[in-house]
């Protein structure tokens, strides 16, 4: 892939929708470059990057590359000539006892949400060490910090998230990488669609702001973090949940 160099880079890993679209148009309202994946969308990947384009006029690249999987994503970094900010957002979600979930089960929460930014982190640091200089960014939840019930593996695959995170950012500090995460509370995205209508609201009067989050309020965090405005702020954890932990 061509970009200009002095045009900053970003790469977003689950970003045909919910969070990782909305940090998509943020960044490309900031001025970002972007490579954008998605693992099964792809034609709502490219119809996303086709508009950013038109609208921002950035240039945007979609690609169905699985963020878990080492082959694809070695592929996909291949063609990057640089690359500024990493933003390790793919991600699912598993609503049941834990008892009642396989192996398999469990380890595809794992591969998906904790493998994918191993992985992807993996690839991108080289690079810059080598600039000495960029920013990583982990999309994370609440319950990775106090845990959920019926969503032990989902919990434990954020946690091990906000320690990655932690010891990434002492560990590239010294190569002016920062590494922070967001930990989000409940957002109004599909993941959480499966609520009906009355718990939904039972669960925002648990929010002391009496509402679910929006895509875009995790995006404009997302933005500040990559930005030089957080340039000192680096291994942290930063609860977006509406003060509700």
């Amino acid at each position: 892939m061509n970009t200009i160099k002095n045009t900053p880079l970003a790469l977003v890993t689950g970003a045909s929708r919910g969070i990782g679209r909305a940090i998509a148009e943020t960044l490309a309202g900031a001025g970002y470059d972007l490579v954008l994946t998605c693992s099964r969308t792809l034609p709502e990947l490219s119809g996303l990057a086709n508009s950013l384009e038109e609208k921002y006029g950035i240039h945007c690249t979609a690609q169905m590359a699985d963020a878990s999987d080492p082959v694809a994503m070695d592929q996909l970094f291949a063609s990057l000539d640089h690359l500024d900010v990493l933003v390790n957002n793919a991600g699912i979600s598993h609503i049941g006892l834990f008892t009642d979930m396989t192996p398999a089960e469990w380890n595809h929460v794992l591969d998906v949400n904790l493998g994918s930014v191993l992985n992807c982190t993996h690839l991108a640091v080289p690079a810059m060490v080598s600039e000495k200089d960029g920013v990583i960014l982990n999309i994370s939840s609440m319950w990775g910090e106090v845990g959920a019930s019926c969503e032990a593996v989902y919990s434990a695959s954020k946690g091990g998230i906000n320690a990655f995170t932690k010891a990434m950012a002492k560990e590239l500090g010294p190569s002016h990488i920062r590494v922070n995460a967001i930990s989000c509370g409940v957002i109004d995205t599909e993941m959480n669609a499966c609520f009906s209508e009355d718990e939904r609201q039972a669960l925002a009067d648990e929010i002391p702001l009496m509402r679910f989050g929006q895509p875009e309020e995790v995006a404009e965090l997302a933005v500040f973090l990559a930005d030089r405005r957080a340039s000192f702020l680096t291994g942290k954890i930063i609860t977006l949940d509406g003060g509700m932990l």
